[in-house]
């Protein structure tokens, strides 16, 4: 009996954590660039425990043991990265990538962040950055007098510079992906970090190697999906009371158990 209890509690603490995944998704459903989470469970470790019925045949009444499981607990959450739509907005400085791929960008403390494109602007440096002022990598330097920019497919930025006919090559955007997506480890602000599970950043040229391609003048919208999303809330709440029914049936059954008199 106090074995259901536990059981049911653990049942109810992983609901809880899926509950709360899915209401982020469900809050995010309209965010630039926002990849929805999942969360994955496994059982809890197994024991051998005696049982009134044998286990095998032949095991006397009260000479079988079988293994129960102890409840269920948290694998992890992960992230998952399908692509959302893109969304045409005509502006130079959103940008989506179309496929596979990050782009990196240099955080304050010198290290590197990733993230899968949106609404970039010119920082204080003069750097092309993300809204959040981290410049992308390698360093583009935007002067004051460009008119115009254009990024290309394949990474290559060029702005119009006034009183100049042709267009000035600033450098190339690359890309770069990982191992395992899933386990990047989400910072805010649409930009992600490498982990031990993740594996490295793999950098290739937009467009080769697998590699995705910039799309200028498009923003990627959020791939939560919000029947999905609706269907998994109920299920989850669902299985939240099932759970809470367990708990109150046992504490129904030990009150009977207490409340016997000789």
């Amino acid at each position: 009996m106090f074995d259901a209890l536990y059981i049911s509690a653990t049942g109810m603490q992983a609901q809880q954590l899926n509950v709360d995944t899915i209401a982020n998704n469900l809050a995010n459903v309209n965010t630039t660039g926002f990849k929805k989470s999942k969360v994955g469970f496994t059982d809890l470790m197994v024991r051998e425990a005696a049982r009134l019925l044998p286990a095998q045949e032949g095991a006397g009444i009260l000479g079988g043991t079988n293994r129960l499981g102890a409840g269920v607990g948290v694998a992890g959450v992960s992230k998952l990265f399908d692509m959302g739509d893109l969304k045409k907005t005509e502006s130079a400085f959103d940008v989506a990538i179309q496929g596979e791929g990050f782009l990196e960008v240099t955080m304050p403390d010198g290290s590197s962040a990733y993230t899968r494109g949106g609404t970039f602007k010119v920082n204080r440096d003069g750097l092309l950055a993300t809204q959040g002022g981290y410049p992308l990598k390698p360093n583009l330097a935007i002067p004051d007098n460009a008119q115009n920019m254009q990024i290309d497919s394949d990474g290559r930025v060029r702005i119009q510079v006034a009183g100049q006919s042709t267009p000035v090559e600033l450098g190339q955007l690359e890309l770069v992906r990982f191992t395992s997506p899933s386990a990047l480890l989400a910072q805010g602000d649409n930009l992600y970090r490498s982990s031990t599970n993740s594996g490295e950043a793999i950098s290739g040229r937009a467009t080769e190697d697998g590699m995705g391609s910039l799309a200028q003048g498009f923003l990627e919208g959020s791939n939560v999906k919000l029947t999905e999303e609706m269907v998994n809330l109920m299920v989850a709440q669902r299985v939240y009371e099932a759970n809470v029914k367990v708990i109150q049936a046992s504490d129904e059954m030990l009150g009977l158990i207490n409340g016997l008199r000789k």
